[in-house]
């Protein structure tokens, strides 16, 4: 019986682990919702990790995460679907299914546009839950307390995505010491492109180079009207364009599992429509998100430095984390390379083999954890988690997923240093 539970055991961590790291059209048919890109709410995997190298022990951690899930980021989204819903429903313009969700939209628009922007309680529960499996994957780093190192953006929602995190972190161990900061002194740590860094500097942007054989991508995307003719008897006199009103709608629709108001549009759109049409929108946010990757060298930089500070004695943190944008983990990700995201195939066919928009998820977060063997401190290694999952980077190794930290920070400096 033992046996047989430690088979099912390792079967359902095998399943989760693949649920992330499988063939991405597949993982698309496992999970519809991560169609929804950068709207998708953290997943929350289970995943056995590797074993550490004998000898090996976990010392130091250094994190970077996008905030929580969130109302729309943009007031313009609600406040042009009220008017324009208002007028089309005086005017006896909307469908059966378009009533029905005029009727729903003008119960909750007041919650909606004072939320703006704002992290929902969903966000704040999915830092908890990452906070504690940090945790609990890593008590060796946790156990005996220590210094923490907390920077945020400035706004809101990071900040109130940082204050979840460290909160259950000291939940798990009152002897853990965090300082919390959000200020313009950190920015070149976390946002280093706000315009109120002081530090900020213009790094070269590249489009990709799929984007010259964009032809080669096929794809009728239909969606947009679809989506007006449930909506609206007519659209004749409404004022707007119609594809961005379509894109409104589908907006809404993808950012309503973050604020608690999942069904509110009916039938209007589904869950398989917005997985059809995925492949080419994913297409748009690797462009958004290889453009400007070497604008997060600094935080790249801010990894490595105080890394080196800890490992050489010079900084007593036990883990320095980051709260941040989809701006920066997005760029992040491609100037890393995590699992292959840098490397800018020419075919627009192959991007979803080394990109997936997904990943860039609500919450989502990279995790480098470090581990020091018996010879101080030129016998470090590192390995990264991303989404809570082990990934792989460009860097050199005999013994996956863990990397020599020299090795690892020779690399990056060189790529760093490459930028001119």
């Amino acid at each position: 019986m033992k046996k047989l539970l430690t088979l099912i055991l390792s079967a359902a961590f095998a399943m989760t682990a693949w649920a992330q790291t499988g063939n991405p059209l597949d993982q698309l048919k496992a999970d519809l919702k991560k169609a929804y890109g950068n709207d998708y709410p953290y997943p929350h995997y289970n995943v056995e990790l590797t074993k550490a190298p004998k000898g090996y022990k976990p010392f130091y951690i250094s994190h970077y995460a996008r905030h929580g899930s969130r109302y729309y980021w943009n007031a313009f989204l609600y406040q042009e679907l009220e008017n324009l819903l208002t007028l089309a429903h005086d005017q006896q313009k909307l469908t059966a299914e378009g009533e029905a969700f005029f009727k729903k939209f003008m119960a909750a628009k007041d919650e909606l546009k004072t939320g703006v922007s704002e992290l929902t309680q969903l966000g704040w529960e999915q830092h908890q839950k990452i906070a504690r499996t940090m945790y609990n994957n890593f008590p060796e780093v946790f156990k005996k307390g220590g210094n923490v190192l907390a920077i945020s953006s400035l706004s809101g929602r990071c900040v109130l995505s940082m204050s979840a995190f460290c909160q259950e972190l000291v939940q798990c161990n009152p002897k853990i010491e965090i300082r919390e900061q959000s200020s313009r002194f950190t920015l070149d740590g976390v946002v280093p492109t706000d315009r109120q860094n002081p530090a900020r500097k213009e790094y070269p942007k590249s489009k990709p180079r799929f984007e010259s054989h964009r032809d080669l991508f096929h794809y009728d995307d239909s969606l947009g009207q679809q989506v007006i003719r449930r909506v609206f008897k007519s659209t004749e006199g409404l004022p707007g364009k119609m594809d961005h009103i379509a894109s409104n709608l589908i907006n809404l629709y993808t950012s309503l599992p973050s604020i608690g108001h999942e069904g509110m549009m009916g039938n209007i759109i589904t869950d398989e429509e917005i997985a059809a049409r995925w492949e080419m929108t994913n297409l748009g946010t690797y462009t958004w998100v290889f453009e400007p990757r070497y604008d997060m060298i600094p935080i790249l930089k801010d990894i490595l430095g105080k890394a080196e500070a800890v490992i050489n004695g010079s900084s007593d943190h036990i883990a320095d984390l980051r709260f941040g944008h989809d701006t920066c983990i997005g760029p992040l990700t491609v100037l890393m390379g995590i699992n292959g995201a840098d490397t800018d195939p020419e075919d627009p066919n192959e991007v979803k083999n080394i990109y997936q928009n997904w990943q860039t998820s609500k919450a989502s977060n990279i995790q480098l954890v470090f581990y020091k063997g018996n010879k101080g401190a030129d016998d470090v290694l590192v390995k990264i988690l991303f989404n809570g999952v082990e990934a792989k980077l460009p860097v050199l190794t005999d013994n996956y997923p863990y990397y020599k930290w020299s090795d690892f920070r020779d690399f990056y400096q060189k790529r760093i240093d490459s930028v001119k």
